[in-house]
């Protein structure tokens, strides 16, 4: 009888966090709920199969030291699109910083929050729910802060202090992309600094997402984010201690555990696309639980708005002739645009841009 006693829902749901906190809330709407594949294979990983990158080595290795991380970048690339980053330099200090203050957006009132909501997918700050509420026929059990801060910074006025610490963190954090870009392009064979010339990432776009995944009465009905491949180079990601990342590997899913002081990084749509599929973007989504609300804040590395990313051509001419090229090019701007204003569909967006063999 849970039901009749509880407070109504709000009639016009404006974030996740209002509906998760709606007193005596023991079931999600009918707008909420997804049926999961029942052919899904979920599995937890042994300690250590995830690559592990570090950084440390990276940067400041002996040259035998960094060989040996740089044929490790690539493989993970390669094999997984996924792997963690240790020895990073970025103080604990700052991490949990940045994630009180992103605890500290989503918990101001509805009217402040509502005063950065964005109208356009490339507002450079936009908040919200789910993903794209304009053509999502269910909804996910998440809200977002996503804000461009490269390459102009911006930030949300509120809560004080956010602006601060964001700037700082994303400016450390753009520093450690371009390291691990600088040694994928070196693993592909390329100069160091290809990538980052050709791509021009002295004005990359750098975006951040802040993701809020509150406590849910019915985890196994609903959805945090649903499978999908980032757009950009690499997604460098970070949580509060609770897990619910899943990454897929070799046709099945794979529980991400929590990890303090590292980073979680992905390979995006455009890295796949400048490598010509040597290196794949990796699916990933995000489950929610019933033990407690995870933050996270998701830091994706992109080419400048107006790249033209198509594969390199360094990389179809070979010994054994000429490779043809798997994807055709499109300026980044287009291509963001593209994937942020509909649904979001595994690779749906990358697909647009796949050469079909013939």
């Amino acid at each position: 009888m849970a039901a009749e006693t509880a407070s109504p829902l709000p009639s016009k749901i404006t974030s996740i966090k209002t509906l998760a906190e709606s007193p005596g809330l023991t079931s999600i709407p009918a707008t909420h709920t997804f049926t999961h594949d029942l052919h899904d294979q979920v599995t937890s990983v042994p300690e250590g199969s995830i690559p592990v990158i570090d950084y440390s080595l990276l940067i400041s290795g002996t040259p035998g030291q960094r060989s040996k991380i740089v044929q490790e970048l690539g493989r993970a690339c390669q094999d997984w699109g996924f792997f963690m980053v240790i020895n990073h330099g970025v103080p604990q200090k700052l991490l949990s910083s940045i994630l009180d203050g992103c605890k500290g957006f989503f918990d101001l009132a509805e009217e402040e929050k509502q005063e950065f909501k964005g109208n356009h997918v490339l507002d450079p700050i936009r908040s919200g729910t789910s993903f794209n509420v304009s053509v999502e026929k269910a909804f996910y059990w998440r809200d977002f802060l996503k804000v461009f801060v490269h390459p102009v910074f911006y930030s949300p006025t509120k809560p004080t202090g956010l602006s601060e610490i964001s700037l700082e963190y994303s400016q450390r954090v753009r520093e450690i992309a371009r390291g691990l870009l600088k040694g994928i392009s070196e693993s592909l064979g390329l100069e160091g600094s290809y990538i980052d010339k050709a791509l021009n990432l002295e004005l990359g776009k750098q975006i951040f997402i802040a993701n809020l995944y509150p406590t849910c009465p019915q985890p196994e009905l609903a959805m945090g984010m649903p499978p999908h491949s980032d757009h950009g180079l690499l997604t460098l990601l970070i949580q509060n201690g609770i897990g619910g990342l899943q990454i897929q590997h070799k046709g099945k899913w794979v529980n991400v555990g929590t990890h303090p002081n590292s980073f979680l990084v992905n390979t995006g749509d455009h890295l796949e696309i400048l490598s010509n599929g040597r290196y794949k973007s990796v699916l990933h989504r995000a489950m929610v639980n019933s033990m407690g609300t995870r933050i996270s804040i998701a830091m994706a590395h992109g080419p400048s708005l107006d790249s033209v990313v198509s594969p390199a051509p360094e990389l179809l001419v070979s010994s054994k002739g000429n490779e043809p090229a798997a994807y055709i090019g499109m300026k980044y701007k287009d291509y963001l645009e593209l994937q942020q204003s509909n649904k979001l569909d595994g690779k749906s967006c990358l697909d647009r841009v796949r050469i079909s063999a013939v």
